[in-house]
């Protein structure tokens, strides 16, 4: 799968983060027991792993996008294996050459729950679960890299590495 190298702005992000949310509210639709407990209580919506790295450095390039909801953990774990699925549409970034049916590229819905994410404490929340490395997600996640999207406290910033706790300019 061939990599875009163009550059991912801000207005980029706020697309990433209306389709996300659009995904994440149709899950909720189809499953009222999770809708019941998580809905809106979202602590950190972030751009994570490939993108989010190519979005630092210029460099890495976007396969896909993934866009990953964490919320705090409540009686009923939400589906970690759950991934939702939504075309970026045209757009500079290309076409996902695996995604026959899609205009764009990729992107990929991912939620997690946990103890560590806690309300008003988004980028403090990510560094302690990505700096605890207990899970097999937190592991993988840590490769790479975190950029806010939501709340807007957060949007745009790089939040992991952690030593990268900055806003780029676009």
């Amino acid at each position: 799968m061939r990599r875009s190298q163009e550059k991912i702005t801000t207005s980029d992000l706020k697309k990433l983060l209306r389709l996300a949310q659009s995904d994440i509210d149709h899950f909720f639709e189809r499953n009222p027991e999770y809708k019941k407990l998580y809905e809106g209580k979202e602590v950190l919506i972030a751009l994570c792993q490939g993108a989010a790295l190519h979005y630092i450095d210029g460099e890495n390039g976007v396969k896909d996008f993934d866009v990953w909801f964490f919320y705090p953990k409540f009686s009923k774990q939400l589906p970690y294996r759950r991934r939702g699925k939504v075309d970026f549409g045209k757009s500079k970034f290309g076409k996902s050459v695996d995604d026959v049916d899609f205009i764009g590229r990729r992107i990929d819905i991912l939620i997690r729950s946990d103890l560590c994410f806690k309300a008003n404490k988004p980028a403090e929340s990510i560094v302690k679960y990505l700096n605890s490395a207990k899970s097999a997600t937190s592991k993988h996640l840590s490769h790479k890299a975190v950029i806010g999207l939501y709340p807007n406290s957060v949007f745009g910033k790089v939040l992991w590495p952690k030593n990268l706790y900055i806003k780029i300019k676009h």
